[in-house]
């Protein structure tokens, strides 16, 4: 048992409590991987457990071949067992036992692509539009259904004849009735199972087959789950299945790192473990061996102030190190360039670019960094989404400028369809066809042939009157009141709201923003050819070149479970970290919670920063609540904030807060329901919208929007 000194006594009482239920409540940082690997060697190595009969369940497939790994150098065993996710396991029970819910062993299992190709045939075939739903909504609709509203929709999918799920689809005449049902036609057609599905189906062979549900049983001697506060309903579920006939079950999990309650986390089962398993042995492991004793100083401060919260601090066991820096910029351009310069400081200093990573609380505010980080010549990479200037909608409204400046051929490839105006391949081949036979340009192209019959119930004229428009008008006018104008007027934004995609909205806001600051800080005027070169520069501007040793720039729930030397967190500010969406007390929790991940991600040095001043519609920017949660004592300034900021600030976050109900089901009605209001009486809830109740009062001609801020009782 060699092995077992590597580990610290709290890490050695959890690989050795091998039998019952355990619950270890592991900090970020305190080694859980390193006690779950040992601990499956332990089973393997000294008590002689088959690799075959544990399950290992993590939350990521990246976590679980970094599992395989680590057990497969401590044990020497190409065996690893069941190391997987949820859903992978449940494939691999599917796959066992199809025949009892007969499907093929070779089912399909559906990703969100394959699911919005679905909902295409669909849409095509019963004539709805995006206006009907979007496909994000469609699918969030469908994965409420299955979950809330028809949990047991599998049941349709597996005993109904493919026949009778279509006439139930063809029957279907309100469109939500029509995507879900279709959806399941689709499904069933094509022996496809989405990831609802998987566990659902599961628990259904389970249920209904109890020599395949004792077989499995006995087959997994000892379970283990990592990341526990991040289980769903589901999960649990099949958990207490699975774990029902030896009741060996170890978990673990940190209540203080629960982010993914938006989709179906309930860190609750973590919380409540021991009550609904009397004669758990619970372990704490709060000897972090990542950070200094400053970094883990700021995340214990910022964390205390949660009230759902298992009370607990993480322990430093590394040596001090460089002070928490906060920097309060004036702008986010000069945020952005105060991180360059702290970036060109650590490279002088020896530190590797590849050890520096800036986090985020949404991809928006990576605008201005990455062009920061482009000027200065500083290698970045970006992880889980795509360089700002080269985003979809970004492209698509630049090319709109162009348009109007240039009618180029490229920007009108572009653009001339999107939105849709029935400009679609064959018609465009007619346009190119005609510009190479004339050597014309294709928006001349189009010009010439308003006429043609091949143009014939299409919206070419409204493109060209837009473009000709903008194009003698613009001069003169600010680039950023143009953008905005031609975004709106074009039916682009409209077609973004219409989608339901807030976060190509809110890149396009951030487009609007830097152009905005353009013009304010460029010291002359300027023309949109102007601001159109200095565009094209920065999306042609090689963003590193291909060595490892470059920046990461990434959102905080992307660097969940990971680390790094040196963490920098930008955009701290009321309305981006926290997000503006938070509606709850539970929500803003959850929120702090993210900060605490963020702030554990740094090992060496953290640093955080905001930008002041006022975005271009007005609206001032005030330091996150989560900066000033932290004991300002714990924080060494860069610069000292300016006066009144701070107690400006907290009387903005006291306000907001104010009226933030505890939770959704404090703050949501059902459509129907009969509500009070304080001054407006009783009335029926029509809708719920963003932000808002639609209410038709009895005492009044037409519905209010009331705001969900507003406290209405339910009669």
């Amino acid at each position: 048992m060699d092995f077992l000194n590597e580990l610290n006594d709290a890490q050695r009482e959890a690989v050795i409590a091998t039998e019952g239920w355990v619950r270890v409540i592991a900090g970020a940082g305190s080694g859980k991987t390193r006690a779950l690997t040992h601990r499956f060697a332990f089973l393997v190595n000294e008590l002689g457990i088959l690799p075959g009969n544990i399950l290992c369940v993590t939350f990521t497939n990246k976590s679980a071949n970094e599992m395989r790994q680590r057990i497969h150098q401590l044990t020497g065993d190409n065996d690893t067992g069941y190391i997987n996710t949820f859903h992978g396991f449940c494939v691999s029970i599917l796959q066992e036992d199809s025949h009892a819910f007969q499907y093929p062993r070779s089912f399909l299992v559906l990703d969100n692509s394959d699911i919005d190709a679905m909902l295409q045939i669909i849409y095509e075939e019963r004539g709805l539009t995006l206006r009907d739903m979007t496909f994000s909504a469609a699918r969030d609709m469908i994965e409420i259904k299955k979950l809330f509203k028809e949990p047991d929709y599998y049941r349709d999918m597996i005993s109904m004849s493919l026949e009778t799920l279509k006439e139930k689809y063809d029957r279907a005449t309100a469109a939500g009735d029509i995507i879900f049902y279709g959806y399941l036609y689709q499904e069933k057609k094509c022996f496809g199972l989405d990831y609802n599905d998987l566990i659902k189906f599961s628990l259904y062979i389970f249920q209904e087959h109890p020599n395949i549900r004792l077989k499995w049983q006995q087959r997994l001697e000892y379970i283990m789950i990592d990341e526990f506060q991040d289980i769903d309903s589901l999960q649990y579920e099949l958990m207490e299945v699975l774990c029902g006939y030896h009741k060996n079950l170890f978990i673990v999990g940190d209540p203080d790192q629960t982010i993914y309650t938006w989709r179906g986390a309930n860190v609750k089962y973590l919380l409540d473990f021991d009550r609904e398993h009397p004669g758990t042995r619970t372990i704490m492991m709060m000897r972090n061996y990542r950070s200094t004793p400053e970094i883990l100083a700021a995340a214990n401060s910022l964390i205390a102030h949660n009230q759902n919260r298992m009370e607990k601090e993480l322990i430093p066991t590394l040596p001090s190190g460089k002070p928490v820096m906060c920097h309060f910029a004036a702008s986010p351009e000069a945020e952005a360039q105060a991180i360059v310069d702290e970036i060109k400081e650590l490279q002088s200093q020896g530190v590797r670019l590849g050890d520096i990573t800036i986090l985020y609380r949404a991809h928006y505010v990576t605008r201005a960094v990455e062009e920061a980080l482009l000027k200065g010549q500083v290698p970045y990479t970006l992880y889980s989404g795509v360089q700002f200037y080269n985003r979809k909608e970004v492209k698509d409204a630049l090319s709109y400028l162009r348009m109007i400046a240039y009618k180029d051929d490229l920007s009108f490839r572009r653009v001339a369809n999107t939105p849709k105006r029935n400009l679609g391949k064959r018609r465009m081949a007619f346009l190119e066809e005609y510009a190479a036979r004339r050597g014309c340009s294709l928006y001349q192209a189009l010009q010439e042939n308003l006429d043609d019959p091949t143009l014939k119930g299409t919206k070419a004229q409204q493109f060209i009157s837009l473009i000709e428009l903008f194009a003698a008008e613009h001069e003169g006018k600010p680039v950023s009141e143009v953008l905005a104008a031609i975004l709106n007027e074009s039916g682009y934004e409209k077609m973004l709201r219409t989608e339901g995609n807030q976060d190509r909205l809110d890149n396009l806001a951030e487009l609007k923003q830097s152009v905005y600051v353009y013009e304010t800080t460029c010291g002359e005027e300027v023309t949109l050819p102007h601001y159109l070169t200095y565009a094209a520069l920065l999306t042609n501007a090689d963003g590193g070149n291909d060595a490892k040793d470059k920046v990461k720039l990434m959102t905080v729930h992307a660097a969940k479970g990971l680390e790094f030397p040196y963490v920098w967190i930008c955009g701290m500010n009321e309305g981006i970290f926290p997000s503006r969406k938070v509606r709850t007390l539970q929500g803003m929790e959850e929120e702090r919670r993210l900060a605490f991940v963020a702030l554990t991600r740094a090992e060496q040095g953290l640093y955080l920063s905001m930008a002041g001043g006022r975005s271009y519609d007005g609206s001032p920017w005030y330091p996150s609540r989560f900066l000033l949660d932290i004991d300002q004592a714990l924080l060494t300034f860069t610069l000292p904030p300016q006066e009144g900021l701070i107690q400006e600030a907290r009387e903005y976050v006291e306000r907001s807060t104010r009226y933030l109900p505890e939770d959704d089901s404090d703050m949501l009605m059902a459509v129907g329901q009969r509500v009070r209001h304080s001054m407006f009486g009783e009335g029926t809830v029509l809708e719920v919208g963003e932000g808002a109740h639609v209410v038709q009062f009895d005492s009044m001609a037409t519905p209010r929007k009331i705001s969900f801020k507003a406290k209405l009782e339910r009669i």
